[in-house]
């Protein structure tokens, strides 16, 4: 409990941020959705400067296909121009992944290929 000197944290101005979040373009907010998952999934498999320190394949699996389904689900909804990097950066991330396991899945059971499909290198 907070004592009579000290005082509460900020708390955060949701008004301000539905405002600031009702003027980005829908496209925008899944791409950068897309950018953070495929972000966070390089670092779960060891693939920044840090490498091992913060590799977990059991996280990199569920942020891959996280991935994976939020490309499939709005694929209508955002061109190529931003959808065609964010799969190659997803088949990228799928190929990493059978790469650093120990026991690779069979073809179609690895991250995300429930709705890629297979991925090969």
């Amino acid at each position: 409990m907070w004592g009579m000197s000290e005082t509460p944290p900020e708390s955060p101005d949701f008004d301000a941020m539905a405002r600031d979040i009702a003027e980005v373009p829908a496209v925008e907010v899944i791409v950068t959705v897309a950018v953070n998952l495929m972000s966070a999934a390089a670092v779960k498999l060891g693939l920044t400067e840090e490498g091992e320190k913060h590799k977990d394949l059991d996280e990199a699996r569920k942020l891959v296909h996280a991935l994976a389904g939020l490309l499939d689900a709005t694929a209508t909804e955002i061109s190529s121009f931003h959808a065609a990097p964010l799969r190659d950066g997803l088949k990228s991330l799928q190929l990493a992944f059978r790469e650093a396991s120990l026991v690779p899945d069979e073809p179609g059971q690895g991250p995300g290929e429930k709705y890629t499909g297979p991925v090969y290198g």
